[in-house]
């Protein structure tokens, strides 16, 4: 073999390398024994939006804006080549240039050699920002079932103690339970099943009417016609059950003189904006909590999410009121 023989071998090996890193969709980056860059993959310059002249032959902590310069980071790596050990899910959240804040999930290995004398590192880099977001929205809505099945036992308790017995037989307070149970079976399917839209005074009706105890016990005013979507009728469905729930467990509908008013109206401002209003009042005095809870966290974020508005909560003595406040372009 001559040297001509031997360049072009040695040449074609470097390419079948370069060719297998490049094919590797993750980022990666190959590093000297003293982190700097010998060659870094396709996926690493698209992903950073940098080209080679900024990435060949710099050192890891100096690449961006110094992003991979983090003390915890720097003792990981210093033991993966003398001690060959590995660097597994370094999480680093950055506001990458060209990309906004991102979350990448850093691992480092020894490059292998049959002899073990590599002093090389391969560096992978996995953007989990997604996988994070996934995960957040995750806890939110096992918390969310968490809670609801907890109110909703709850809720059940005291349905059983409001339906009165006084004067009744057991089939008729049978009767008369199952019937207020089957009413909020029903309400939350139309809440959390509805595939189509349907009126912000349908929502309204169908959400509260299993809470009212008398026919004086929640009343509905009528309004203004609002067309709601299947996700925002969830939303909504999902706070007047909340709001209710806590109403029959410590509020104005704790009590046979309770009562509960819902009503809205369309304002006319720089944009219209939907404003509804639930008032509470006859039942016990009303303080404001210590701190908030997660009924109120799910109330604030369903509010957020689906209709793209807020929620405001006045703890007044004489009862709660709750504003709704959303865009009404985004609630029709």
């Amino acid at each position: 073999m001559n040297l001509e023989d031997l360049y072009r071998l040695m040449r074609n090996g470097h390419v079948q390398a370069q060719g297998i890193i490049d094919t590797v969709p993750e980022p990666l980056l190959v590093l000297d024994q003293n982190l700097c860059v010998q060659t870094a993959s396709r996926s690493f310059f698209s992903t950073f939006k940098v080209d080679r002249d900024e990435t060949i032959g710099q050192h890891l902590y100096e690449l961006g804006d110094r992003q991979w310069d983090i003390p915890e980071l720097r003792l990981l790596l210093e033991d993966v080549i003398p001690k060959s050990k590995a660097v597994v899910d370094y999480e680093v959240e950055h506001d990458f240039p060209g990309l906004g804040r991102r979350t990448m999930l850093v691992s480092a290995h020894r490059l292998f050699h049959p002899d073990n004398i590599s002093r090389s590192l391969l560096l992978s880099i996995v953007d989990a920002t997604k996988r994070r977001e996934h995960e957040a929205e995750k806890d939110v809505l096992l918390g969310e079932l968490r809670h609801r099945m907890r109110n909703l036992l709850a809720l059940v308790q005291a349905m059983a103690r409001q339906t009165t017995a006084a004067g009744r037989s057991g089939e008729e307070y049978r009767d008369a339970f199952l019937g207020r149970f089957n009413a909020l079976v029903q309400a939350h399917d139309v809440a959390f099943s509805h595939n189509g839209a349907a009126d912000l005074q349908q929502v309204v009706e169908r959400t509260v009417a299993p809470y009212s105890g008398s026919p004086a016990g929640v009343i509905v005013e009528p309004g203004p016609t609002v067309p709601l979507a299947s996700g925002q009728i969830m939303s909504l469905s999902l706070i007047l059950h909340e709001l209710a729930t806590n109403a029959i467990k410590y509020g104005a509908l704790s009590v046979a003189t309770g009562q509960v008013r819902l009503r809205w109206e369309i304002e006319e401002a720089s944009a219209p904006r939907l404003r509804l209003v639930w008032q509470e009042s006859g039942g016990p005095p009303v303080a404001a909590p210590a701190s908030s809870g997660f009924g109120t966290q799910l109330i604030e974020f369903a509010a957020k999410r689906e209709l793209g508005g807020r929620v405001e909560l006045n703890y007044a003595p004489a009862g709660l009121m709750v504003e709704i406040v959303a865009p009404l372009a985004s609630v029709s």
